[in-house]
């Protein structure tokens, strides 16, 4: 059962890190296409690591706290949730690179 929890947790949280890491990069591209248009745009939703998607992402995490404490108890399974946000994140980042470098080539 504890297997099971740990890769929920794991699972839980690449799905988080990589909704987050979508929403970037859609924040990302939305801001290229206003330049190239030329409109301008608020300050929250300037910038990809705006500051109000990095406090939608704590919200989603502390809500996740609250209502799946079971992934929250142990120790490792905390850790493993992270480490899901921090691939999940990544797996985009990846992504947004390969893609990025084979444009421009």
């Amino acid at each position: 059962m504890e297997n099971l929890v740990q890769f929920g947790g794991l699972i839980l949280g690449g799905a988080i890190g990589y909704a987050f890491g979508t929403v970037q990069n859609m924040a990302l591209l939305r801001n290229k296409q206003d330049q190239e248009r030329k409109i301008p745009r608020s300050g929250w939703t300037v910038l990809p690591g705006s500051m109000g998607r990095v406090a939608i992402l704590l919200a989603i995490l502390g809500l996740i706290q609250i209502l799946c404490p079971l992934f929250f108890e142990g120790t490792s399974t905390q850790w493993l949730v992270s480490a899901g946000v921090m691939i999940g994140y990544g797996w985009t980042l990846v992504h947004q690179l390969r893609h990025h470098s084979t444009y421009r080539a």
